[in-house]
Parts: structure tokens; C-alpha cells; sequence
């Protein structure tokens, strides 16, 4: 078996134990990006402010604080005045992504992408807008307003969610922490107090490139993921969660709410917002692989932009022209989505540490040592040909 490094169990540091390929675990049929993140999408940085302080009983304003901000960047910071083309789809609605409306009817995304706890969406608008306008004055006067795109998830399981602790500063240390290559994952950023079917989860990412013959195009996804129960959790088809449940029999788990999801697919394919939507409605199927319902009081919003093709706020011509890739040649990339998101989120949870949040609830990280013994004896099933 893989021997995983012991970790403290608090959740204090964002050090990962492991990503799903670590356990010899290989999702689809496309071969990774450099990375295996949104950043192997030429021009994508991603940065986190990430909020850990307190223990014990709740204190109303006071904490416990497990929650913060992660932050995409689809064009290495210059959103602006090159936008990209962009769209989502909304898989179930029991949760939001502010500037959504905007990017639907417009099919472009001109601001950062930022993730948060659902009731810290204000906040992370209001932290949006002071660095944009800091950036570019003429916002408001000279140049439109701006409707910043916040994705959120509830992690009041954990966190003291209703202290406000999110501030405008946290949103731009996100923004300035960002970065290409490596993508912390886990107890991270807006994932800081997330969960996923009982077990510790938060931020996770994958990416897949194409193979040349479909145009060797990169997508990549990142997920905020907060959903499930753990009877429901799947890993490579398998039922692990169902394999697990007993042994996590005494544990206190979240009831009231199942929490949400949010996914952020990027790619440098040339598409239009029409099917970018079509590639975020992929994207679902592969948070249903891990074994979401996605259930009443759970929100599956899935954000998507191409940056491909940068559409100038200012220009003096009248038309401009784009790169497309034709319908008929979309497929590769529908399997490529599919198969990140689900990979991300697997990331999000073996990445995940144990974590104590407020009131004495523990949310326990995902046994690695368990899962590779499922998946050990499916490969002895297979190569006996059973």
C-alpha cells in the first residue's frame, strides 16, 4: 500500500496527504496536464486566504473560524479588459453564484471567480469590487460597473459562519496569492470548513488534455465541495462509502443540510458560451459519479469560461473575430470535464485533514489505508478475469 505520511489532526496546516493518483487510481482515458490542476490552462492562477483560529462551543462572532476565500484568475489577472467567454449551468438552485445572471446572458466572465462560505457572498463582492476599482478607477465612470461572480457553499457545520469574518483584505490576499502551477488543495480557501459524505473535504482540482488527434486541447476543473452523505460516496465506481459507514457508526454527523458544490471548469478550447454551457451540464455528471442526488437543500452550480478567445472591452472596430471549434468535434472534451470533475473532488477529499471545528464537532479525514484495499482486490478481481 501507499504509506501516507502521519498528519496532525486539526486541520491547522493546508499540507496534503495524498491526491487520488497517489493510490493508483486513474480517472478516464485522457492523460493529465503538468499539474493535474486548473492552472495547466495557459494563463489560469488560482490563490487562497485561508481563515483557522479558535476552538470549543460556538461564540457568535467569536468562532470557531474554519472558512476563507480561494480565488481564480481566468487570464492572469487581466479580466477587465480581456474578457473570456464564459457561461454555467445550475444542476439544482439550493445555493448561489452572485454575477451568474450576467455571465449567462452577456456569455462573458469579466471579474475573478472567487469561493466562500454562503453567507460571506457580500463580502467577497464587496472585496472584489475594491481591488477592481483600485485597478481600473474608470469603473463606474469612464467604463460599466461590475456584478463580481462569488460562488459559496454552507459550512456552518464547522464554522462560525454568521460572525462576518470574511473581509475585503481576504479577498484580496486570494486575488494577490495567485498563481500558476501547483493548486493547494483540501482544508484550504473557501474550503476550509467544507465536508463531502461525512468526510473532510474542501478545494480539489484536476485537469485532462487531449489527445493530439482531438486538437490537444487542456481542461481543467476546480470544486468547492460540500455534499452527500457517506453511504452515498463513490470512488471510481466503487461503494467505498457504504464500506465505510460502519466503522464511522458513532460519529456526529451534519442532518440538517447537505451542503452544496461548486465547480469551476476552465480550458483553452475555442467555444462559445452556448457550449460552455453544454460542457458545465458534463461537468454535473460527474458529481453525480461520486454520489450526489444533488438533493433539495443541495446547490450544484457549475461555472465555465474558454480562454481561448479574449474579447476587448475597447476597441474601435465593430466586430470581432473568433475561434470556434465545431460541435461535431466536442465530444472529447464532454469525457474530459466529466472525468476532472470527478477526479477533483476525490482530490478534494484524500487531500483533506481531519478537522475540529466549533462546538466539538469533528469531521474525520477520508482512511486512505481502506480504500486501497477495496481497490486492491478489484484489480486482483480483474486480472483473474472475474
Amino acid at each position: 500500500m501507499t504509506k501516507i505520511r502521519s498528519l496532525q489532526p486539526d486541520g491547522a496546516t493546508s499540507v496534503p496527504r495524498a491526491r487520488l493518483r497517489d493510490l493508483g487510481i486513474k480517472i478516464g482515458e485522457h492523460p493529465t496536464g503538468k499539474f493535474n490542476a486548473i492552472t495547466d490552462v495557459p494563463g489560469v492562477e488560482v490563490g487562497h486566504a485561508t481563515l483557522h483560529e479558535g476552538s470549543g462551543a460556538l461564540v457568535a462572532g467569536g468562532g470557531p473560524i474554519r472558512t476563507g476565500v480561494t480565488a481564480i484568475l481566468p487570464n492572469r489577472g487581466n479580466i477587465f479588459h480581456d474578457r473570456v467567454i464564459g457561461s454555467g449551468f445550475v444542476l439544482n438552485g439550493a445555493g448561489e453564484v452572485a454575477g451568474l445572471t450576467q455571465v449567462m446572458e452577456w456569455g462573458l466572465i469579466e471579474t475573478p471567480i472567487l469561493l466562500t462560505n454562503t453567507l460571506s457572498v457580500g463580502a467577497c463582492s464587496e472585496g472584489t469590487v475594491q481591488y477592481m476599482v483600485d485597478r481600473y478607477p474608470s469603473i463606474g465612470t469612464e467604463h460599466d460597473v461590475i456584478i463580481p461572480v462569488v460562488g459559496e457553499c454552507d459550512d456552518s457545520w464547522l464554522n462560525d459562519i454568521a460572525g462576518g469574518h470574511v473581509q475585503a483584505r481576504h479577498v484580496r490576499e486570494a486575488i494577490e496569492n495567485a498563481k500558476s502551477g501547483p493548486v493547494e488543495e483540501g482544508n484550504v480557501g473557501g474550503g476550509t470548513g467544507m465536508l463531502t459524505c461525512d468526510f473532510k473535504s474542501g478545494i480539489g482540482t484536476s485537469s485532462r488534455r487531449l489527445h493530439r488527434h482531438e486538437g490537444g486541447y487542456v481542461i481543467g476543473a476546480l470544486v468547492m465541495s460540500n455534499f452527500g452523505r457517506m453511504s452515498e460516496l463513490r470512488v471510481d465506481g466503487l461503494p467505498v462509502g457504504q464500506y465505510l459507514v460502519p466503522r464511522f457508526a458513532k460519529l456526529e454527523k451534519r442532518t440538517r443540510s447537505y451542503g452544496s458544490i461548486i465547480v469551476v471548469l476552465a480550458t483553452n478550447a475555442p467555444l462559445l458560451p452556448h457550449q460552455i454551457h453544454r460542457l458545465c451540464k458534463r461537468s454535473a455528471l460527474g458529481i453525480g459519479r461520486v454520489g450526489s442526488s444533488a438533493a433539495h437543500g443541495s446547490g450544484e452550480i457549475i461555472v465555465g469560461f474558454s480562454t481561448a478567445n479574449k474579447v476587448p472591452r475597447e476597441t474601435t472596430k465593430r466586430t470581432y473575430r473568433m475561434q470556434v471549434l465545431l460541435d461535431q468535434a466536442i465530444d472529447p472534451l464532454y469525457r474530459a470535464a466529466i472525468d476532472a470533475t470527478e477526479e477533483a473532488i476525490l482530490n478534494s477529499l484524500t487531500a483533506a485533514r481531519t478537522m475540529e471545528g466549533r462546538s466539538g464537532h469533528v469531521v474525520p479525514e477520508l482512511p486512505l489505508e481502506p480504500l486501497e484495499l477495496l481497490l486492491k482486490r478489484r484489480r486482483d478481481a480483474l486480472a483473474k478475469g472475474l
